[in-house]
């Protein structure tokens, strides 16, 4: 296979490409997270690791899923069940903590082709709700033709929100994947932000609360 490794330690590079030149996969390796979503779209497998110079890890595979459906296998130092649980979630095949045997990491890669890709995602860069417009490329929102100002963890929120319409999206993956903390859900930092949207696009039913649930893009209406 051709695969992508990204990792910034010179060290354990170097280990990882031997290993997998070893089992006959072709190996093209990076150390920046802006290089990995450049060369994402040319190889058969994603080694990623998340303590990269440039970007964080996670925020790097959630914009590679955007785009792709590569198979991929985050390889990091983080051992909290919090940041396991963040890469699964935010569309890692498998999660592996460092150290670890090469002979496992073939194993889990060999699992991971066996179970197959998931379905290609279907990008699109902008969407229409009503007289809302959502360009998630620019980040830019219209009402009626009218630009509406949101700062960054607003239009975060509604473009996490517009990228699958109709879907429920819980408060604790919300808070994990927009601020970065599930225990901020004692705050009330989300229903400020969301307060914020409906009343800064005019249109009270755009986000929809589901009580005890979450929160999905509703009708402008």
């Amino acid at each position: 296979m051709r695969v992508l490794l990204v990792e910034d330690d010179d060290r354990l590079a170097a280990a990882l490409i031997t290993a997998l030149d070893r089992h006959g996969h072709q190996v093209t390796r990076t150390g920046l997270a802006v290089d990995a979503l450049r060369l994402a779209g040319g190889v058969d497998f994603v080694l990623l690791d998340l303590g990269l110079p440039d970007m964080d890890g996670l925020d790097a595979l959630r914009r590679l899923r955007r785009v792709s459906a590569v198979p991929l296998i985050v390889v990091t130092a983080r051992t909290e069940e919090r940041e396991v649980l963040r890469g699964l979630r935010s569309g890692a095949d498998d999660y592996l903590v460092k150290p670890f045997r090469t002979v496992e990491l073939m194993a889990r890669m060999e699992a991971v082709v066996r179970r197959g890709t998931r379905p290609r995602p279907q990008r699109d860069d902008v969407v229409q709700v009503g007289d809302v417009r959502i360009d998630l490329e620019s980040r830019q929102v219209t009402v009626a033709g009218e630009p509406v100002t949101l700062t960054r963890r607003e239009f975060d929120l509604l473009a996490m929100l517009a990228r699958e319409p109709g879907v429920v999206r819980g408060r604790e993956e919300i808070l994990d994947e927009i601020w970065g903390d599930p225990l901020l859900s004692a705050s009330r930092s989300l229903d400020v932000h969301v307060a914020n949207l409906r009343s800064k696009t005019g249109r009270p039913g755009l986000v929809e609360t589901l009580r005890g649930t979450g929160y999905r893009l509703g009708s402008p209406a």
